[in-house]
């Protein structure tokens, strides 16, 4: 499938170009959903409950052991065709990713991320006194069941740095997400349903400025119906060629 030809002449001349990514951007590279996570010893666990301060503050342990084997399936995979055709356009157009994912597959496949609108798996932090944490991870071969969180200097744990349920956004990322999105000459939507909010009022921001939207995914979305165009397929199949028009 092409574009038709006002758009294919909008996205050449894009100079600022805002990309919303969704689950199914990371999918394609075998990142496993929030719940595909349970299987072995953590499958008799809703992850409803885990990810919450509540779970954490409780047992910290065993949270901190669900989360290094997120960390760990991540690090198993490789950032996808996708992911790499949006780094290649930043070489040649501006740029702004927006991602609901937690993983760093953006990153790296070369790109420089805007936005993690919900949290980053990797970006650490003390649970009391909120300071990042640098330090390494140690993510062992075999996770059991329990494991000690590292601790901070003032002595709390620390705890991965996404949104746990009942959490506020951090407010300068989705400020930040906003501001790309009313500002861009063009945006796309990138495996995402558009359900999750407040990340799925995004391409709204650009909709009313009249800036069209271009979504990417392989089935229809809640947002299929409101964008400018929507080009069906995967984006490793799709972004490879999107670049290749934008030069």
């Amino acid at each position: 499938m092409s574009l038709p030809d006002d758009l294919l002449a909008q996205l050449s001349a894009a100079n600022h170009i805002a990309v919303l990514t969704g689950a199914g951007m990371s999918a394609e590279s075998g990142v496993p959903t929030f719940r595909d996570v349970q299987d072995g010893l953590w499958a008799k666990y809703d992850p409803m409950t885990l990810a919450t301060e509540e779970a954490f503050a409780e047992e910290p342990d065993l949270v901190w052991a669900w989360y290094l084997r997120r960390a760990q399936l991540i690090r198993q995979v490789q950032p996808n065709a996708g992911h790499r055709a949006l780094a290649e356009l930043a070489e040649f157009k501006q740029v702004s990713v927006i991602t609901q994912n937690v993983d760093d597959l953006h990153e790296r496949a070369g790109s420089e991320v805007l936005s993690h609108v919900h949290g980053g798996l990797f970006d650490y932090r003390c649970f009391d006194c909120a300071k990042p944490w640098s330090g390494e991870l140690e993510i062992p071969q075999e996770i059991p069941e329990r494991v000690s969180p590292p601790k901070c200097a003032c002595g709390g744990w620390i705890r991965p740095g996404i949104v746990w349920f009942g959490e506020m956004l951090p407010p300068r990322a989705f400020e930040d997400a906003v501001d790309a999105c009313s500002t861009c000459d063009l945006m796309l939507v990138v495996g995402t349903s558009g359900i999750v909010q407040p990340a799925g009022s995004l391409p709204f921001a650009a909709l009313e400025r009249g800036t069209p939207v271009i979504e990417v995914n392989p089935e229809e979305s809640r947002l299929t119906d409101y964008v400018t165009h929507w080009w069906q397929g995967t984006a490793a199949e799709v972004l490879p060629q999107l670049v290749r028009l934008a030069r």
